[in-house]
């Protein structure tokens, strides 16, 4: 929906479809206290309230602290529910871009996004602190997953790309090495070629295995200060390496993260389980439907490990769908279109 440009100093306000102006089914009004949040809640050039008006075929105008919503009466109560998280995410001096918009926009068909997205008194509020940002959960998947991650041993997270498994995982892991509940944060992958024949790989052990661990580094420079992060790999703190070097080890007091989980074999899965040592968590990834493996499905350890052991005390299982991911909404579309019908 095109909007003008705002005058200086005035929020952008054009009139309403010809559909919703024959068949007002629902409005609401909005009204925010700081004004000085107002600018970026609304956007550049309105930005943010024509994402929210697409995305939910509602239409918004704006006039000084007071916001008009018109639609049907669900998509009038989801962009209500939508810009408050978005105002109150300003308030507490987190970001707001395109990302964060639209995991609040997906969160406001749920009816805990009051109680834990923003922090209301008939639920705990959910969130990781790291030294460089505190994260909430941006869909809905996530909610359990991130409660799973503060309380369980061993948690399963399954589901496809985008979804924050492994980024939500590595995330609590640098807020418990912070806190001091554990002493040191194991990071693995299995090193298995998606599909493509890389051939010989030059330089030592570090620079042949650097690239399959690389999405787990990407993910520690996001919570730490890259410094950190080097200083704590030196020192042995923070340990990024192949599955293959978990054998014969017993990992305790450590947070151990297994990312790509799907590739393993039932020997690996079975192996790096049994590392479990005292105070320790783990957390292992993957996406059952993306197996490199040769054999496919019936052969990875992840599919093998959630049949034998979901429902035991102490460990949980995650499950996400293509509406659980949080990078950029053509994402979930693939997601869904390779996964639909005919697929």
């Amino acid at each position: 929906m095109a909007r003008k440009p705002a005058r200086a100093g005035q929020p952008a306000i054009s009139p309403p479809p010809a559909p919703l102006r024959e068949s007002r089914r629902a409005r609401a009004e909005l009204s925010f206290e700081d004004q000085s949040l107002l600018g970026p809640l609304f956007g550049q050039f309105d930005a943010n309230l024509v994402q929210v008006e697409n995305r939910l075929g509602v239409f918004i105008s704006a006039r000084g602290d007071r916001i008009l919503i018109e639609g049907s009466t669900d998509s009038v109560a989801r962009a209500r529910d939508t810009l408050n998280a978005m105002y109150d995410r300003l308030a507490r001096g987190e970001d707001l871009d395109t990302g964060a918009i639209e995991s609040l926009i997906a969160m406001s068909n749920e009816p805990t996004l009051d109680g834990i997205v923003r922090g209301g008194d008939d639920a705990p509020k959910v969130m990781i602190r790291t030294r460089r940002k505190t994260i909430v959960p941006r869909s809905a998947g996530q909610i359990p997953y991130m409660q799973q991650l503060a309380s369980k041993d061993i948690v399963f997270a399954l589901g496809p790309a985008g979804t924050g498994k492994t980024y939500l995982a590595v995330a609590q892991a640098v807020s418990q090495l912070i806190s001091g509940s554990v002493q040191r944060m194991i990071l693995s992958r299995p090193a298995v070629e998606a599909g493509e024949k890389l051939g010989f790989l030059p330089g030592d052990m570090k620079e042949k295995v650097d690239p399959y661990l690389r999405p787990l580094y990407d993910a520690l420079y996001d919570c730490m200060p890259p410094e950190q992060v080097e200083r704590h790999i030196e020192s042995g703190v923070i340990e990024v390496a192949p599955i293959a070097f978990m054998r014969g080890r017993t990992l305790a007091d450590a947070f151990v993260i297994l990312d790509e989980a799907q590739n393993t074999t039932r020997e690996q899965m079975k192996m790096f389980l049994t590392r479990f040592g005292q105070n320790s968590r783990m957390v292992v990834c993957g996406d059952p439907k993306q197996v490199d493996i040769p054999g496919g499905d019936s052969m990875s350890g992840l599919a093998d490990a959630v049949t034998k052991l979901e429902g035991i005390e102490g460990i949980a299982v995650s499950r996400f769908t293509a509406s659980d991911v949080v990078r950029h909404p053509i994402v979930g579309r693939i997601v869904e279109a390779y996964e639909g019908p005919g697929a």
